[in-house]
């Protein structure tokens, strides 16, 4: 069994899933060729139905960042999707999702990344992957504003969720700064594995 079937297979989480009345459904999405990696949060609702990563509008968001097309972004063999955690996690009382447990990570992680040698780019989105990641002590604003620190092979980000709408109008650099690099550097990476190819 190779390690993307084990994680699929994974029940670890069964026992807390019963408390918000679902059953674990793990959403690995890697192949050792990716280079470029997407390191976000957990699922959410919609991704745990469709059993596809970012299938909901917080995905639209992402890929209208990255200037990807679905069949790019859905490409195993160019992009890789490695959440702190592969399955939802349920919804808290005030309806919220909560945290990506920590135990999926300490789990799969380090053995999932050591699967991507050939990755050159790095998306952290959200603080749980950036605190992982980078270390980091900081909020997502702190970290995100010092997206150079990184770049070029990281970039932090904040979560595309609709909810941060009013972060991303309130932190223009974002759009203006951020996002044409971060497409740019996407464009040279995907452009070298055609020609490596």
């Amino acid at each position: 069994m190779t390690l993307l079937h084990e994680i699929q297979a994974c029940q670890i989480c069964a026992d807390r899933f019963a408390a918000t009345q679902h059953a674990p459904r793990p959403v690995a999405w890697f192949h050792p060729s990716a280079r470029i990696l997407i390191a976000g949060q957990a699922p959410g609702a919609r991704v745990h139905q469709s059993g596809r990563p970012f299938t909901d509008p917080s995905g639209d968001r992402l890929r209208e960042w990255m200037g990807l097309e679905d069949a790019v972004f859905y490409d195993k063999t160019k992009i890789a999707i490695l959440p702190m955690a592969f399955c939802f996690p349920g919804y808290s009382g005030k309806g919220s999702d909560l945290p990506p447990p920590a135990i999926c990570a300490k789990t799969w992680r380090s053995d999932a990344l050591a699967t991507l040698k050939n990755v050159r780019l790095t998306l952290l989105i959200g603080g749980h992957a950036q605190k992982w990641h980078l270390s980091t002590r900081g909020s997502v604003t702190q970290t995100v504003q010092a997206w150079r620190d990184h770049a070029p092979d990281v970039f932090p980000l904040p979560h595309p969720s609709w909810r941060n709408t009013g972060w991303i109008k309130k932190n223009a650099w974002f759009t203006t700064d951020l996002l044409p690099e971060l497409r740019c550097r996407i464009r040279d990476v995907l452009d070298d594995q055609r020609d490596t190819a």
